[in-house]
């Protein structure tokens, strides 16, 4: 998820309650049953995961480094072309949840599997697509296909890995995520410069067919399944539960916000740096997207800042920091405008790390769900943000976009206000309860 893509699989789709039981107290004789480094299985389905996890990210923004391509091409604005990004992620956004459900109903494998199958056949035909519509259409249907992954992945880790070793089975997995996003932009964009970005799309195709065909190959059949028939009704008295929690509603709002800053700068940068006074290639534009390595780094050095500074603490952190990015952006220096993305995207995966591992903490029933939503947020921030980010682009440059950006970081800086005032009040009430979670 990434990119960030990354930090958000690590508390995505933990369903049901056996499921959690596995990472918190399992029972010994059940956990010595599951796979361990070294056992047989383990292996396999560490590499099936991340082969999974490379074809997920590296479909699912496969357009974002082509868009000053495509917008040539095809004579579209910037607005408009970035709905080739925002369709994907938003198809994704609605469904996640409902295919968390069918994953406990068919199973984590039969869902991962159809999810990537589905997923990397429309990549085949979205380099086809003969004009923006139909590419707009493709790639929403390719967003929706690819929600089964985040949807089955970690339930799946969490059902067939022994407690002790789950941690770095989702590691890798989420390495995948990371990998993934930045290899399929820096591909498309290199493939793009040298035969179009038909090619390059094609190229992030073939990549995913080869995920797709690893993935079957190596995944084991699940041991520990058992199918649960989900209703609908329970499933939607278990969102409308969340949706009506205020501190889950203020983490929902606190992702899809620093997604929205995230996804508004790197749909347009593209634009920026293909454009006077930088007018770097496409490859090199595609390029820029390895500073997504600065992110992997900042959202491991989540959990040491929350332990030094607090949730709050490291949120304001966060904010400070992309805020401070977007204004270095404004310069006319290169060389100031990556240290500016350096900065957007280490303050981006920090909160959003921050916000995402605080859901299943705050969720005390129907966690699956509550880090469902959390991804629907998230998801719907990156479309809402690439879309305005490309709006505010091509009617007021860079400036409109940065405009847009810190936006979004006042209103995340004021829901940890918010939330800090409160806490306030509570503690004068009473004595702060050991375990809580506040954001």
């Amino acid at each position: 998820m990434p990119p960030a893509d990354t930090r958000a699989s690590v508390v995505t789709m933990r369903s049901g309650a056996s499921a959690l039981s596995s990472l918190t107290t399992p029972s010994s004789s059940a956990d010595d049953n599951k796979l361990v480094p070294g056992g047989p299985g383990y292996r396999r389905t560490s590499f099936a995961l991340f082969a999974a996890g490379v074809a997920t990210f590296a479909l699912l923004y496969s357009t974002q480094a082509l868009l000053p391509a495509i917008s040539d091409d095809l004579g579209v604005t910037p607005d408009q072309a970035s709905w080739t990004v925002s369709a994907a992620t938003g198809g994704l956004a609605v469904a996640v949840v409902p295919l968390s459900a069918l994953s406990e109903r068919f199973g984590r494998r039969t869902m991962m599997t159809a999810s990537l199958c589905v997923a990397a056949f429309v990549a085949l035909l979205v380099p086809l697509a003969p004009g923006l519509g139909w590419l707009v259409a493709l790639r929403a249907v390719q967003g929706a296909a690819l929600a089964g992954l985040p949807a089955s992945a970690m339930a799946y880790l969490s059902e067939e890995v022994r407690a002790k070793a789950l941690v770095g089975a989702i590691g890798l997995f989420v390495a995948g995520n990371s990998l993934g996003g930045m290899i399929g932009r820096i591909l498309a964009g290199w493939v793009a410069q040298a035969w179009g970005w038909r090619a390059g799309l094609a190229a992030v195709g073939v990549l995913a067919v080869i995920c797709a065909v690893t993935f079957r190959a190596l995944i084991p059949r699940a041991r520990h399944f058992t199918p649960t028939a989900v209703s609908p009704r329970d499933l939607a008295r278990t969102v409308a539960g969340h949706l009506s929690d205020p501190l889950l509603r203020r983490l929902y709002m606190i992702g899809a916000l620093f997604m929205t800053v995230f996804g508004a700068v790197y749909t347009v940068i593209g634009y920026r740096l293909a454009e006077a006074p930088f007018s770097l290639p496409q490859g090199v534009v595609g390029s820029i997207f390895l500073i997504y390595l600065v992110g992997t780094a900042s959202s491991a050095a989540a959990g040491k800042l929350v332990g030094r500074l607090g949730r709050r603490g490291a949120l304001y952190l966060a904010v400070s920091t992309t805020t401070a990015g977007l204004l270095l952006t404004l310069t006319e220096s290169l060389t100031a405008v990556l240290a500016g993305l350096v900065l957007i995207t280490a303050g981006f995966f920090a909160g959003h790390a921050v916000a995402s591992s605080s859901v299943s903490r705050a969720a005390k029933t129907g966690r699956a769900q509550a880090s469902a939503l959390y991804q629907t947020a998230y998801y719907l921030g990156s479309s809402v943000g690439g879309t305005l980010g490309a709006v505010a682009y091509h009617y007021a440059g860079w400036d409109g976009a940065v405009v847009l950006g810190m936006t979004a970081m006042i209103g995340a800086a004021s829901i940890t206000l918010y939330a800090t005032r409160m806490a306030l009040v509570e503690r004068r009430r009473m004595p702060v309860r050991a375990g809580s979670v506040r954001a």
